[in-house]
């Protein structure tokens, strides 16, 4: 049986739902694509996504998608921005991509200030590659590459992504949202909203980190996983907006 998103029509491509049962990327990208029809941007957008989960997007939104390798999105997505800078661009990855091979990317596009929107999905995991052990995997936390758990002394810390972009004088914007429960839900929109509209006023870097759930490699059921993100996840990586210049300017 095929799924589909729902997901606002002007947005939508029937296609074969291909996330794993529980997983929250399709929660995340509906919240994307009602913002886009909310904004009235559909034919102005441009996302670049690499290699990993997030690599699906282009399947489900009927916008102008540029696969990029993995770790290079915002790469790709500066080039396309400086060659169109018309156009809303926006970069969607997960937390391996964003934080670890890509990190350079991400940090010098946060400091030059590229008036681009990017979401980083945190699962704490490599989903697709099979659960390898990522730049936000928990300390003590059990992976395919980290069988006895993470540990300082030979993996180090995992990264708070969202308070390092914060910390580059070119973002405009940086938060940390959850979708776990209906009200984190409806922060994350909010949250991812402004990610946009940043980009609309020309005030710089945009970004939304999500905590998120993999429940095929943490071997739990989806409401096991999210309690997991309240009771786990939120400790390490507290929930809020670290950034926001349009505030400051206010």
């Amino acid at each position: 049986m095929q799924q589909v998103f729902s997901i606002p029509k002007s947005m939508k491509k029937d296609f074969r739902y291909t996330f794993c049962p529980g997983c929250d990327h399709g929660i995340v990208i509906r919240l994307v694509a009602e913002v886009i029809d909310e904004l009235g941007i559909r034919e102005d957008m441009i996302s670049s996504t690499s290699v990993g989960c997030s690599v699906f997007l282009y399947d489900f939104l009927n916008i102008d998608c540029v696969e990029a390798p993995h770790g290079r999105a915002l790469a790709s997505a500066t080039g396309v921005k400086r060659a169109r800078p018309d156009k809303v661009v926006f970069t969607y990855s997960g937390d391996g991509d964003f934080a670890s091979i890509g990190i350079a990317e991400s940090l010098h596009t946060a400091l030059r200030g590229e008036k681009i929107t990017s979401l980083c999905i945190n699962n704490t995991t490599y989903g697709m590659t099979g659960g390898q052990l990522g730049p936000t995997t928990l300390m003590g936390q059990v992976t395919t590459t980290s069988p006895t758990g993470r540990n300082k002394d030979y993996f180090g810390y995992p990264i708070k992504i969202a308070e390092h972009i914060a910390l580059c004088d070119g973002t405009a914007f940086s938060a940390r949202v959850a979708v776990d429960t209906v009200p984190h839900i409806n922060d994350a929109k909010k949250a991812i909203k402004k990610a946009f509209q940043v980009q609309l006023d020309g005030l710089g870097f945009g970004f939304v980190e999500v905590l998120s759930s993999c429940p095929t490699n943490w071997h739990l059921s989806p409401e096991d996983a999210h309690k997991r993100i309240r009771e786990e996840m939120m400790p390490v990586f507290p929930l809020g907006i670290f950034k926001d210049t349009s505030e400051e300017s206010k």
